[in-house]
C-alpha cells in the first residue's frame, strides 16, 4: 500500500532529478549538491528542461519581432540560447570539431577533446554551425516559428539522453561517464514519451515524422563519434545536442511541408 510518506519522498526524488537537469542544462543557480541518483533522474527531465529554454526563446522572439528586424532579432536569439545554457553544448561541439579533426587515433582524438585550449578546427566548425542556425532561423516561415523554437532545444536534450543511454562511454571518468553509469530504459523511454508528446502537442503526427527523421540523423551522427573516439563522451553529447538543433530548425518547415 503506498502511503503519504511514500508520495512525499518519491515527489523529492523527482525534484531533485528536475533541478538537476535545469543545473546540468542552463545557468540557472540551483543551489543543491547533486547526488549520483540525482544524475540519473535528471534524464528524465531533459525534453521537460529544454521545453523551458524553448518557451523562454519564443517568448524573447516575439519580444523582439515588436521593435527590432528579423535578422537582427534571429542572431540575438542565438546568443539568448546560447547564454541561457552557458555555451556548455557549444563549447563541446567546438572540442568534438577539435578532436574529429586533428586527432588520427582514438587516444589522440580524446586527448585533443580534454585540451582546455580551442583550435583551428573548433572555431571554424562553431562559425559554420551558428551561421546554419541564424540563417535557419532568419528564413523560417512564420507559421512553424513556435513549433521550431520550442521543439529545437526540446529534442536536442532528447537526443542527449538517447546518445547517453545507447552507447558506451569513450572515458572511465569525467561528467559523461557519471551519466552514462545512471542511465536506464527507464529514463530514455519516459524522456522519449515526454519529446514524442511535445511534438505531437505542437505538430501532431508530424511531430513524430519529424522524430523519425531525427533518430536517423542521430543514428548515424552517434555512430561516426563513436567509430572514431571509440565511445562517446560529454563534449559528444554536447555536440549531438548542437547539431539535432540546427536539424530540427531545418526539417521543421520540410516536414510540415510535406517533404518528407
Amino acid at each position: 500500500m503506498i502511503t503519504y510518506r511514500d508520495l512525499r519522498e518519491g515527489g523529492k526524488r523527482l525534484g531533485a532529478g528536475f533541478l538537476a537537469a535545469v543545473q546540468f542544462l542552463t545557468i540557472i543557480p540551483v543551489r543543491r549538491e547533486v547526488a549520483g541518483e540525482d544524475i540519473g533522474r535528471s534524464l528524465v527531465f531533459f525534453p521537460v528542461v529544454g521545453l523551458g529554454v524553448g518557451a523562454l526563446l519564443f517568448g524573447v522572439d516575439q519580444l523582439f519581432a515588436l521593435f527590432l528586424p528579423t535578422a537582427l532579432g534571429s542572431g540575438l536569439l542565438i546568443v539568448v540560447l546560447v547564454l541561457i545554457t552557458g555555451a556548455n553544448h557549444l563549447d563541446g561541439f567546438i572540442d568534438t570539431c577539435d578532436g574529429m579533426a586533428a586527432g588520427r587515433s582514438a587516444e589522440q582524438r580524446l586527448a585533443i577533446m580534454r585540451d582546455s585550449r580551442v583550435g583551428g578546427f573548433g572555431v571554424v566548425g562553431a562559425f559554420c554551425l551558428l551561421l546554419i542556425k541564424y540563417i535557419s532561423l532568419l528564413f523560417l516561415p512564420g507559421a512553424y516559428r513556435m513549433a521550431a523554437l520550442l521543439l529545437m532545444p526540446v529534442l536536442g536534450r532528447w537526443a542527449m539522453v538517447y546518445a547517453i543511454f545507447g552507447y558506451p562511454s569513450a572515458r572511465e571518468e569525467g561528467m559523461g561517464q557519471a551519466f552514462k553509469e545512471q542511465a536506464n530504459w527507464r529514463g530514455l523511454i519516459i524522456a522519449t514519451l515526454i519529446a514524442i508528446a511535445i511534438s505531437v502537442a505542437l505538430m501532431k503526427l508530424l511531430g513524430l515524422a519529424l522524430m523519425a527523421v531525427l533518430w536517423l540523423f542521430l543514428l548515424v551522427l552517434a555512430g561516426i563519434l563513436r567509430r572514431k573516439l571509440g565511445g562517446l563522451t560529454g563534449d559528444t553529447y554536447g555536440a549531438i545536442s548542437e547539431v539535432i538543433e540546427v536539424c530540427v530548425l531545418i526539417l521543421v518547415p520540410l516536414v510540415a511541408g510535406g517533404y518528407f
